[in-house]
């Protein structure tokens, strides 16, 4: 007999992120681009009956794709943690996700890696309107640098694809 599984509150706490979404962002100068404005589409979808979300992020900028990134959040019941999965179009492999935590409104996950650390910040407005900021800390420094900055509205509700 095979045996059944449920997500839990905690889980279906991600599905918030379900639907496609369309934002401004504002982009910092870094390594890899120049400052500047973007618009960025999230089409994201419950998958495993709501155990995790799986989100599609394209960013344009001068009309052209500029980056891209799938991320995969989930809930490890074991840790009592969030997980990011990030991969993205720079093509760096996640040795391990970021994690973190719901704080109110905010979920707050971060991650370290050869590079440095980097903290990404969700904050929802209402079911209708989330905020996210990317920041990093460059290997032997303690100085947060914006990365990204963006609001992102709801254009369409989710999916009913619960696979």
């Amino acid at each position: 007999m095979a045996a059944s599984f449920a997500p839990t509150a905690a889980h279906l706490r991600l599905s918030a992120f379900a639907g496609t979404w369309e934002g401004e962002e504002h982009v910092a100068a870094s390594a890899w681009t120049k400052e500047g404005t973007a618009v960025a589409r999230l089409t994201a979808e419950c998958l495993f009956g709501g155990f995790f979300v799986e989100q599609r992020y394209v960013q344009k900028r001068d009309g052209a794709t500029s980056f891209e990134a799938r991320n995969i959040l989930g809930f490890d019941a074991a840790e009592q943690a969030y997980k990011l999965y990030q991969f993205d179009m720079v093509g760096f492999a996640p040795a391990a996700p970021a994690s973190g935590e719901w704080i109110d409104d905010k979920l707050v996950l971060t991650k370290a890696s050869p590079r440095g650390a980097q903290r990404t910040l969700f904050q929802f407005e209402n079911n209708d309107c989330y905020r996210m900021g990317v920041t990093f800390a460059p290997v032997g420094s303690d100085t947060w640098q914006e990365v990204v900055s963006g609001v992102y509205r709801r254009v369409a509700s989710a999916s009913s694809n619960l696979s």
